[in-house]
């Protein structure tokens, strides 16, 4: 049992139980699939009356996002519990001290507050738009999904051994 939760699936086994979410979303009438449209209806509903970007009916498909949400939380939980705490490889790149310098703080925090506003302005994450908007031939998900394996090239050849 152990395995099933430690080691990584086979392409031949996860990639069909991915490929199944679409047709079950669709005949369940929800064309939204991803964690920022999930987070975004955790906000509409704990915080009715906010921003504009969460006054919206999110009852109408929100709880199966939400119910999505809290079951990527029970099986980190579940996991936790039945194999014990994971140890992560360390980076070399990421320390915690390096939130004090300008340099990380940037990389991070702003960094971060990008990526969560890149999420809002292209209308999905890298799941939604490469699982569900492809599947649904989106053109707007095609230039989305273009657009993040360009930035994660250039993050990677580009910005990352400047860092190093």
């Amino acid at each position: 049992m152990p395995d099933l939760i430690t080691e990584p699936w086979p392409w031949y086994l996860a990639g069909p139980i991915i490929g199944l979410f679409v047709p079950a979303l669709l005949l369940l009438g929800n064309r939204q699939f991803g964690v920022s449209s999930n987070l975004r209806h955790l906000c509409a509903a704990v915080a009715p009356g906010g921003a504009d970007y969460f006054r919206y009916d999110w009852k109408r498909t929100g709880l199966w996002n939400l119910a999505f949400l809290f079951g990527i939380m029970a099986g980190g939980f579940l996991v936790a519990a039945l194999v014990g705490p994971l140890t992560l490889v360390p980076l070399d790149v990421f320390n915690w001290s390096s939130l004090l310098t300008a340099r990380g703080f940037v990389s991070m925090v702003i960094g971060g507050f990008l990526v969560g506003f890149g999420t809002a302005y292209a209308g999905g994450c890298t799941s939604g738009h490469g699982v569900m908007g492809l599947a649904t031939f989106q053109l707007a998900s095609l230039v989305a999904v273009l657009g993040f394996f360009a930035g994660g090239l250039f993050c990677t050849y580009v910005i990352l051994p400047m860092l190093l």
